[in-house]
């Protein structure tokens, strides 16, 4: 019988505790994780260069992982939300290189109108397997 289990993965300290959401939730063999987005830990965003953002929030997304005991090798599907495809692009494709691996995972990519703060431009969520 399959593990039917909810459990919930959090960094210390863990910067989204205040607004209620779990960085992560580990079920039925998946972990998967929160919108990160380029943040340091105490919630404050890290610069406002997009790769800056981007490399910050794909290493939020490494500490949560580690905190459920995988890696970046372990992702099965990406979403990433921009606010600018067009002028970011390239970046995204040079964030993928740096953070992902053959087989890289399904990954879909969204410009949306804003995040939820105004000066984010750019939020990564993952699902991976658990170990």
């Amino acid at each position: 019988m399959t593990d039917q289990r909810i459990e919930k993965i959090a960094t210390t300290p863990d910067w989204y505790e205040p607004y209620k959401i779990s960085q992560a939730i580990k079920a039925n063999g998946l972990i998967h994780v929160s919108g990160q987005a380029g943040i340091d830990e105490q919630g404050r965003t890290v610069s406002q260069d997009f790769l800056t953002q981007g490399r910050q929030a794909f290493a939020n997304i490494q500490r949560v992982l580690a905190a459920a005991g995988a890696d970046l090798g372990d992702v099965v599907k990406v979403g990433i939300f921009v606010t600018d495809v067009a002028a970011n692009l390239d970046k995204i494709k040079q964030l993928r290189e740096e953070f992902l691996r053959e087989p890289y995972p399904a990954d879909t990519l969204l410009q949306i109108s804003s995040l939820a703060q105004p000066d984010w431009q750019i939020e990564v969520e993952v699902t991976a397997l658990a170990r």
